[in-house]
């Protein structure tokens, strides 16, 4: 048997939005290049595993689909294996010696060696590395959209300079470094010719966007141009840091109608104590205040974000404080994230590490409370109507699922609805909504 000239590739993409945009970039590559892309890992002659190491439950989902391709080597046609994304990034010295099933190793900075990689490996090679200079590396890149058509993620900007005790982006991904408005509005412009009615806004640290070109925050622009320069229907935000939140972003928010009314701002916690050796810029009072002001100049926008529970050093009190907040606030979407120790970073170090039952006994309480809220939200959503993104049909349940302006793709819930017209992926439609189940609002299309 002849072996073929060029391998099949497989792809697994792990983690946030910013890494599937890395992952469709690679794809455009090795596309551009002549390699035929498999959705089936049991057709493939090459996998590439485009990762995550962010906390401790990301790095072992990384780990756990590297071994689970692995058996392909064994038992199919499978030949090598790439490694790409924040795992390879951050433990490039331990992979070879410690999952001796991985072939090849790229880097954040070196997506664009991806070719270079699956050659090497196809040629019988093991051992092919590169990691490119993180601050130097492409920004964008010509891609292959994964998401449906309707809807892109939009990334504006690479690393991150918040210096937070407990991450290790900065020391992954680098230092905070804009994409030139230019640059976002004409790719911008070929996802809205491809079919994007949804653009989602993303980068580590999206509302800092332009400081480090132009010399002052530059999102509400973007977006302003966005809006007028593209067909995109919704413009989406997520990634805000409270501290950089200005009142031209609010007023952006608020006077466009095509910017959703919806942001995510991870508060990561209330106590001015723990926000200090968390490393967060601002305190408790300018969190509020942020929220006070959107919800003033916005009223009804859904604001979504996280909070860590069980770091360092987090007392009773701390955690209460954490609690009351929510329900004060009131979040429309919120997660909270038990704190993962993660090796390399200021907080690793910290005295007053919290136990792993005391930090899971935190994190079921406080998403007790956010599901008491969102019962009560839901309750009173009965009888209001909100357009629909329509997204697909489910057979089970034979109803249609979509999503409102104030939901984001992939993290937040959907809109169950019936409808007695044969509907399209893509389409928006106007839906009363009537009952609900669990997280999710159910209704039926409005004649």
């Amino acid at each position: 048997m002849n072996t073929p000239t060029k391998p099949k590739i497989g792809f697994i993409s792990l983690g946030c939005p910013k890494n599937q945009v890395d992952t469709e970039v690679m794809l455009h590559a090795l596309i551009d290049a002549g390699y035929e892309i498999t959705a089936e890992d049991v057709e493939a002659d090459v996998i590439i595993v485009n990762t995550c190491a962010f906390i401790d439950d990301a790095k072992k989902e990384s780990i756990d689909n590297i071994l689970d391709v692995a058996w392909l080597k064994k038992n199919r046609q499978l030949k090598g294996i790439i490694v790409c994304g924040c795992l390879s990034e951050r433990y490039r010295e331990q992979i070879f010696t410690e999952l001796p099933e991985v072939d090849a190793l790229v880097g954040v900075g070196s997506i664009h060696d991806i070719v270079e990689a699956v050659e090497s490996v196809w040629s019988g090679k093991r051992g092919y590395a590169s990691f490119g200079d993180i601050t130097k590396m492409d920004l964008g890149g010509d891609r292959v959209v994964t998401t449906p058509s309707y809807t892109a993620y939009l990334k504006i900007a690479e690393g991150c300079d918040n210096r937070c005790t407990y991450c290790a982006i900065p020391y992954i991904r680098g230092r905070f470094r804009s994409r030139p408005m230019e640059d976002v509005l004409a790719e911008a412009k070929d996802l809205c010719r491809l079919g994007a009615k949804e653009l989602v806004v993303v980068a580590q640290d999206t509302s800092r966007y332009g400081e480090d070109l132009y010399g002052e925050y530059k999102l509400a622009e973007l977006l302003r141009r966005l809006s007028a320069e593209t067909d995109a229907v919704w413009l989406r935000v997520l990634y805000c840091y409270p501290d950089k939140i200005t009142d031209e972003l609010i007023d952006e928010i608020a006077d466009d109608p095509k910017v959703c009314k919806y942001i995510d701002i991870p508060v990561q916690h209330i106590s001015d104590r723990v926000l200090r050796r968390m490393n967060r810029h601002g305190d408790s009072g300018l969190v509020r205040s942020v929220f006070r002001r959107l919800r003033e100049r916005v009223p009804g926008i859904a604001i979504r974000s996280t909070a860590i529970v069980g770091f360092p050093g987090e007392t009773e009190e701390d955690f209460e404080q954490l609690c009351e907040f929510v329900k004060e606030v009131r979040f429309r979407h919120f997660g909270a994230f038990p704190y993962s120790r993660e090796e390399g970073t200021p907080a690793y170090d910290l005295p007053d590490q919290i136990d792993e039952q005391v930090k899971q006994d935190r994190y079921d309480a406080i998403m007790g409370i956010q599901y008491d809220i969102v019962a009560e939200r839901l309750e009173k959503m009965k009888g209001a109507t909100v357009t629909v993104l329509c997204e697909g049909y489910d057979p089970v349940s034979g109803h249609f699922y979509g999503r409102s302006e104030f939901d984001a793709p992939e993290i937040d819930g959907r809109i169950f609805f019936t409808s007695k017209r044969k509907l399209i992926e893509g389409e928006f439609v106007r839906v009363r909504i009537t009952d609900s189940l669990d997280y999710d609002p159910v209704g039926e299309e409005e004649e």
